[in-house]
């Protein structure tokens, strides 16, 4: 069958290529690269707002793949208008990215090299790019990048930096003087504990003009991460202030792509604020969305209450977890073996108890943790050979303990907290006393509190508190939200010295109903209901 010229133009201007080399390419090769790939509308977005600039002359994009960007300005320019430079450590996808631009080398030059390493000295009036997206403490030249920005650009740089914002760093600081950019990457560091050096980094350059967030409720595009955000950057305006957007729909991206060639005089419903205004060490979220506890009053942080922490690290689940089966078929000496959470679902509702971890013993779960204090006990000590011989200690986690198969000191802890969700966070009465892994983070409360535990607890499981703890959220896209330990620590709850003692007596009565109701398997939702009511009253200004 003949291929006409129009075909091929349609293939060459969309992300077609793109999912042939996702379908015809090993997932671990992209996954190890942290390779993926932008949807041609976003590129087309992101270019528009690059070649709308008059004084761009030349284009970065360091990690350039398969060239969706370059395809996107060229379908909007003349091929000769502009120097198009990509950067890119995978010789795999840059052949065939050559096969895909054959006829346009005049104009585009590809290089197999790390960007991360190379080009520091060069300043571009466009820089556009979808760094990778990948752990940096497993990447190969750290240290030397660590080095590079410490001694170019003053930046003193964890080790736990993720990747692609070392890769925006570098390319703000590589914009000319009338240079713009364009980034697109995961918006989580927006309001993530790490992300507070890069955002001091973002204020202090004042390049940053729009922040542009997709709402992570929508589905916006095929195949690309709902909780991504663009980066506009301008370095030639005296524009004081960044505009925070959120998107909705296609068609709102549209629209602001429509007025690029009026700025910067751009029409949005984005909200904007002076860099002297930005506090790069608060969640980024509150320049973007409606805050839930601002219409509440009597709220003081979690750590007035005491403390959350991650649950225990075992290094290899499989290895350190046991159910009955696996005790007796290694003969296991009870004392060396935990009780301990090992899955979220496990303890599936606000209580658990003795006697729900005892259906859980008899059903065949791993509910015990190894806890090999010594090895003077000979089937622990095959057992811990069992693990050399595996390969269990030369594990990440295991090869930085002493001994490899010593666990963490968590004791147990009388809240738990899960993790991931999509259905609101859960706060789990341990009423069981057990230990947990990661899949649950763990409150400890101050020894002062603990005798109104049941208080605090019977406000945690109601829909004002998550409310409010959802103020904290990290989104992951499709309806999945995750709290760190800090995020939880650092939201509000209400100030149990603000409680009447008149309703003290109230919630408590309601609270022990409604766990009554729950061991009974029989749940009030209505005594839940009243519980809120209760406490949204106390709260509401």
């Amino acid at each position: 069958m003949t291929v006409t010229k129009q075909t091929q133009a349609d293939v060459f201007f969309s992300e077609t290529p793109e999912r042939e080399y996702t379908i015809n390419t090993n997932n671990g090769h992209m996954k190890s690269l942290g390779q993926f790939f932008t949807p041609f509308p976003i590129a087309s977005f992101m270019a528009k707002w690059i070649i709308s600039n008059p004084k761009c002359n030349t284009i970065l994009d360091p990690a350039v793949g398969l060239g969706v960007f370059f395809r996107a300005i060229l379908k909007e320019a003349n091929a000769t208008s502009y120097q198009l430079i990509g950067y890119d450590i995978d010789l795999q996808i840059l052949k065939k990215a050559k096969i895909l631009f054959k006829g346009y080398e005049d104009n585009i030059i590809f290089f197999n090299h790390d960007y991360m390493l190379n080009d520091w000295d060069n300043r571009y009036e466009g820089i556009i790019c979808n760094p990778p997206y990948q752990r940096f403490q497993n990447y190969k030249n750290r240290k030397e990048i660590l080095v590079d920005f410490q001694n170019r650009l003053g930046l003193a740089l964890s080790g736990l930096t993720n990747l692609h914002t070392l890769f925006l760093l570098k390319s703000v600081n590589q914009l000319s003087q009338n240079g713009r950019a364009a980034y697109i990457l995961p918006s989580e560091f927006l309001n993530a504990d790490y992300g507070v050096f890069i955002k001091r980094n973002l204020i202090a350059c004042k390049s940053l003009k729009y922040v542009i967030v997709f709402d992570p409720t929508k589905n916006l595009f095929d195949n690309v991460i709902t909780t991504s955000c663009i980066l506009l950057f301008d370095n030639s305006t005296d524009i004081k202030s960044v505009e925070f957007i959120t998107v909705r729909s296609p068609d709102e991206l549209a629209y602001l792509e429509s007025q690029f060639p009026l700025y910067p005089n751009i029409k949005t419903s984005g909200k904007a604020f002076l860099y002297e205004d930005l506090d790069e060490n608060v969640k980024w979220r509150v320049y973007y969305q409606k805050q839930n506890g601002d219409k509440y009053k009597n709220l003081v942080p979690l750590l007035t209450y005491g403390k959350i922490v991650r649950g225990i690290a075992t290094g290899d689940n499989n290895y350190f977890t046991f159910n009955e089966q696996k005790r007796r078929e290694f003969e296991i000496e009870d004392k060396y073996l935990l009780p301990c959470l090992t899955k979220a679902n496990q303890a599936s509702s606000y209580f658990f108890t003795k006697e729900d971890f005892e259906k859980l013993r008899i059903s065949g779960k791993n509910i015990y943790l190894l806890n090999a204090t010594d090895t003077t006990s000979s089937a622990v000590y095959k057992y811990i050979q069992l693990g050399e011989k595996i390969g269990v200690h030369k594990k990440y986690l295991t090869s930085h303990r002493t001994p490899w198969h010593s666990i963490e000191n968590r004791p147990p802890a009388p809240i738990l907290v899960t993790v991931f969700n999509r259905n609101g966070l859960r706060f789990v009465r341990n009423e069981a006393n057990v230990r947990n892994l990661t899949c649950f983070h763990c409150f400890y409360l101050d020894a002062l509190v603990m005798d109104k535990i049941d208080i605090l607890m019977a406000y945690l499981i109601t829909d004002v508190a998550r409310e409010i703890f959802n103020d904290n959220r990290r989104e992951y896209g499709d309806g999945l939200e995750k709290f760190e330990p800090n995020d939880l620590n650092k939201s509000k709850v209400i100030n149990l010295q603000s409680i009447p003692e008149s309703n003290v007596k109230e919630v408590l009565e309601l609270f022990n109903c409604y766990r009554e109701s729950v061991l009974r398997n029989r749940p009030d939702i209505t005594l839940l209901e009243l519980l809120n009511r209760v406490y949204s009253k106390l709260l509401l200004k």
